[in-house]
């Protein structure tokens, strides 16, 4: 018989950098080999590590657990990208999702699916239409894996000093996995197995 899936959501802490770190580091390796040169740029990466750091301070990073109390993923929100999101997208209208990496251990489990379902709950509890997403514009790899997960590719921006720019934005509330929702616990809560609820503040900005 196939064991229950036991992983469980969290918001991100300062003491989880590290494990988040190790995961970036992991991944840059990884795309490395899938001819992408995402995150690639030592400027680049030092500026997103700055970001999530603000993002874990400000409560909009998590962190999925495994069996072990291992990080196996995690994912952040954050407001509208005025590089590549314009007034005429009606940016309050999107949950804008970054920075979601799934360990390579962790592959084969859906997490990422699983990741995203969550943020597709949690944006329509606060009434947004959107989930939205943008991804380095060379890694075609990368749009295809969004594309299977029903988002729908909106443009390509192509700012000079970004190099990100593909977007993407997937309906508030679909699910992909609608009987294998994440459980969600609160920082330093218990976490029950079958609690799928979304015990996180709700932001409206």
């Amino acid at each position: 018989m196939k064991s229950a899936q036991t992983e469980y959501l969290r918001p991100a802490a300062a003491e989880d950098v590290p494990a988040l770190l190790a995961l970036r580091t992991e991944a840059e390796g990884w795309l490395r080999t899938k001819g992408t040169d995402q995150w690639s740029d030592p400027e680049t990466g030092e500026r997103a590590i700055s970001k999530w750091r603000q993002s874990i301070d400000e409560g909009r990073a998590w962190v999925v657990i495994g069996d072990h109390d291992e990080v196996l993923a995690t994912v952040s929100r954050g407001p509208v990208d005025r590089d590549f999101w314009t007034d005429a997208d009606q940016p309050e209208t999107g949950l804008y999702l970054y920075k979601l990496i799934v360990s390579r251990q962790a592959s084969g489990r859906q997490l990422g699916t699983r990741v995203i379902d969550w943020t597709s709950r949690l944006a329509a509890l606060e009434g947004r239409t959107w989930v939205r997403i943008d991804t380095w514009r060379t890694n075609p790899g990368l749009h295809a894996y969004y594309e299977r997960l029903g988002f729908r590719h909106v443009r390509t921006e192509e700012p000079p000093h970004r190099r990100s720019g593909w977007l993407a934005q997937r309906p508030a509330g679909e699910l992909a996995l609608p009987h294998n929702l994440l459980a969600v616990t609160p920082r330093d809560g218990q976490h029950g197995i079958g609690t799928t609820g979304l015990e996180v503040p709700l932001q409206r900005g």
